[in-house]
């Protein structure tokens, strides 16, 4: 849970929240049991009001360019203003099943 709680910690530095919920996706994915490379965020903020989906993605991934170049291979964001956040009756959507295969799949 290092990675998962150093991902909580910044965002929750970083922006005024409403909301955060930090998930580690980690075992819908072909990694090693206990791992935190997979992880799915949901943020509620002001900051967010009158930007585009892309500036707030990069907002994100600006607070966590350190585990995005190290241990975090896949993040998924969902941010919402706290408007859009209980228009959404405060849910995001679930994140897809796992395509990605093993070593031992036929490359065809």
């Amino acid at each position: 849970m290092e990675v998962q709680s150093a991902i909580e910690n910044k965002l929750q530095s970083a922006f005024e929240l409403n909301h955060l919920t930090v998930e580690n996706e980690s075992h819908m994915h072909n990694v090693p049991a206990n791992s935190e490379t997979h992880f799915k965020v949901v943020a509620v903020s002001t900051a967010f009001d009158g930007k585009r989906a892309v500036a707030r993605h990069q907002m994100i991934y600006k607070v966590l360019a350190e585990e995005v170049e190290g241990p975090v291979h896949a993040l998924a964001i969902h941010t919402y203003t706290p408007e859009e956040w209980q228009t959404s009756e405060a849910s995001a959507p679930a994140s897809p099943t796992c395509k990605g295969g093993t070593h031992h799949d036929p490359l065809n």
